[in-house]
């Protein structure tokens, strides 16, 4: 029988891109993603990790900056595989018509990357367990996702609760939103009218607290945005995050957020986001028992938690849960 038990002590880090076919919206698409391991070990189990809004991948594995802020080199030096894509619309994958984009062909794609690794099309290995991670809006498709499709062993959604700010994300909508044509660092991208990005200097206020981050990272993550299909965010926002669409999970969930999330945690959020226990309390509503939710907050720490000076916590909890459902 194969251990699914992470590689004790891994060192070396590999790191691959990979592009497979998926559904677009007229007909084939392709979606590119990068796959890191630890070198000299071939884990039996992968987190597929799915990004947020006005982002790619980079958001796993930011260039520019210390490598400890890398999700994805920081599991793979622990011994645990993952596969972080670009949705369709962003990064090296097709970008299609902004329209199109909805929550459920978004979900759709991910179920089909879920198929391609239990196939062995992702660094040759069939992994016998998918764990599927989500960041912001990517936590609402990966919700429609693991909900509709029941093909993954566990789902981790972060940056994201069921009471979101709505004033905070009206107004930052409002103010820290442009259509991509008028952006000088993604105007190259086409001149797509409901393609939207952030304006220049949004990205701290809305995604960090800067008491706990480094101009550097802010900086990093400018460079390395991306868009956003505003159709396809309506309705992760409706389908994917407000409404109860996390009741049909039922496998175990990891909800994980940072304390001064201006966008979903706070009083105009209708969320207490002080510690793990009165987050589960409020957010316990909208899982089944067998999602068994457990919750992690991190001090400090605002939307985009995993790009934080203290996103390693984040990262030894999110450990810590796999290892104890899943052993890995």
């Amino acid at each position: 029988m194969t251990s699914l038990t992470p590689a004790a002590h891994a060192t070396g880090v590999a790191c691959e891109i990979t592009a497979l076919p998926v559904s677009g919206p007229s007909g084939t698409a392709t979606m590119s993603g990068q796959l890191c391991r630890p070198t000299g070990a071939n884990p039996q189990s992968i987190q597929l990790l799915v990004h947020g809004g006005t982002y790619n991948r980079a958001y796993w594995d930011l260039p520019g900056v210390p490598e400890s802020y890398s999700y994805q080199r920081d599991m793979a030096r622990e011994g645990r595989a993952t596969f972080a894509v670009d949705r369709l619309g962003t990064g090296a994958s097709t970008h299609p018509l902004s329209i199109p984009l909805l929550i459920s062909l978004e979900a759709r794609n991910l179920h089909e990357v879920v198929q391609h690794l239990r196939a062995g099309h992702v660094g040759g290995t069939a992994y016998e367990k998918v764990v599927i991670v989500g960041h912001s809006v990517g936590s609402g498709i990966v919700a429609m996702e693991a909900a509709t499709y029941h093909d993954v062993d566990g789902v981790v959604l972060s940056g994201m609760t069921h009471m979101p700010a709505v004033p905070v994300l009206a107004l930052g909508a409002a103010l820290g939103l442009q259509p991509v044509f008028l952006d000088n660092l993604l105007a190259n991208l086409g001149s797509d009218p409901l393609y939207f990005t952030t304006r220049p200097g949004a990205r701290s206020g809305l995604f960090y607290d800067m008491d706990d981050a480094e101009q550097l990272v802010v900086n990093a993550d400018e460079a390395t945005k991306d868009q956003i299909s505003v159709p396809g965010m309506g309705t992760v926002a409706v389908f994917g995050i407000v409404l109860p669409t996390t009741y049909g999970i039922d496998v175990p969930v990891f909800n994980a957020v940072g304390t001064n999330d201006v966008l979903f945690c706070g009083v105009l959020a209708l969320r207490d986001c002080t510690n793990a226990q009165s987050l589960r309390a409020q957010e316990a509503l909208y899982y089944r028992p067998e999602a068994q939710l457990q919750t992690y907050v991190l001090p400090g720490a605002g939307h985009s938690l995993a790009l934080h000076q203290n996103a390693a916590d984040y990262r030894n909890a999110t450990r810590a849960w796999l290892s104890s459902k899943f052993g890995m």
